[in-house]
């Protein structure tokens, strides 16, 4: 209750306290944000309108922008209707008009906080709603994502050389990012990211990827097509996940632009997918493939060193070895 009157304040407080509810007083507009500050969200506010200092107008403005859901009554002399009609818009709930009777105030209460009731279930209800869809959105995504990974399990299943690759590839990512401070839904974009991002060579000539030797630039060509490839497949359900397209579209990246499929450089490679570089770098390079037998542990790891600056980030390839501090146990697959 709010009302620079004390006499008019307690009459009104005690028809409050008549409805069964607990009353606080405030003298003007300033006492009174100061207890909803430190007290938060009432279900109701009555509050006059002529005030000294800040007028109930101006509070009015104030309590509801803070608390938008807390119904707020004005009270009003006979020449102030108009400017209580004004406070309807601007969010108040009703107006009282002095002198105001007992019953009246009651009434005017029961009706205010029935009618937040309702705005409040009715906001539930299509909050509810809204999570529902979502939750069956998101179960219709990862059944998408689901059907995806067993795409490239089974292209991977068709290469002895690649099985497994982007499962070890996750592994290196995830311990990699967690390094460079990556946790929660971030995490779990690089953990889905790097699981995918092979996902485009389900377009690439099966002949193109077994070749024993070096690709001729037609061949060449061909592959880089994967990247944007994997992209577009997974762009229709996975809009709304744009570090996990960014691990798919530019992991063949190079830091000084030399990369596919669109030539950036340095830090206009997404992090996540120069994480995804040097994960999916160390398990190619440390992996028997069609073209050449597999290297150690520590040739991969001077391999990676050696290109830091020029196909690594620097930082990502330190984070990768701290992540993986002792090379015995760096897996080799024959």
């Amino acid at each position: 209750m709010v009302d620079d009157d004390p006499q008019v304040r307690s009459a009104l407080a005690k028809a409050v306290e008549s409805q069964g509810l607990a009353c606080r007083q405030a003298g003007d507009a300033a006492e009174a944000l100061a207890i909803l500050d430190a007290d938060g969200e009432f279900p109701i506010c009555i509050s006059d309108i002529q005030m000294p200092g800040m007028d109930g107008v101006a509070f009015l403005r104030e309590a509801v922008a803070r608390f938008p859901d807390m119904a707020v009554i004005m009270l009003t002399g006979v020449a102030e209707v108009t400017t209580a009609i004004e406070c309807l818009r601007t969010g108040a709930m009703d107006y009282i008009a002095k002198p105001a009777m007992i019953e009246e105030v009651g009434a005017r209460i029961t009706k205010a906080l029935e009618k937040r009731e309702l705005v409040l279930q009715n906001r539930l209800y299509q909050q509810t709603l809204e999570s529902r869809v979502r939750e069956l959105d998101r179960r219709n995504r990862q059944s998408l994502i689901n059907g995806v990974e067993m795409l490239v399990f089974a292209l991977e299943a068709k290469d002895a050389y690649t099985s497994g690759h982007s499962l070890r590839v996750k592994e290196f990512a995830v311990k990699t990012a967690v390094q460079l401070g990556y946790t929660g839904s971030r995490l779990a974009q690089i953990e889905l990211g790097s699981r995918l991002h092979d996902i485009g060579k389900i377009g690439t000539r099966e002949a193109v990827l077994n070749k024993p030797g070096p690709l001729d630039p037609e061949e060449f060509e061909h592959i880089k097509l994967h990247a944007p490839l994997g992209e577009r497949i997974l762009q229709p359900f996975l809009s709304e996940s744009p570090q996990v397209l960014s691990i798919v579209r530019s992991h063949h990246e190079r830091m000084d632009g030399s990369g596919f499929p669109d030539g950036l450089v340095g830090e206009r490679i997404p992090l996540e997918a120069r994480i995804v570089a040097v994960a999916d770098a160390y398990d190619a390079m440390t992996t028997n493939r069609a073209y050449r037998p597999s290297r150690g542990p520590a040739a991969a790891v001077d391999e990676l060193r050696r290109a830091c600056g020029s196909q690594f980030d620097g930082e990502v390839v330190e984070a990768f070895l701290r992540a993986h501090a002792d090379l015995t146990v760096l897996p080799v697959h024959s």
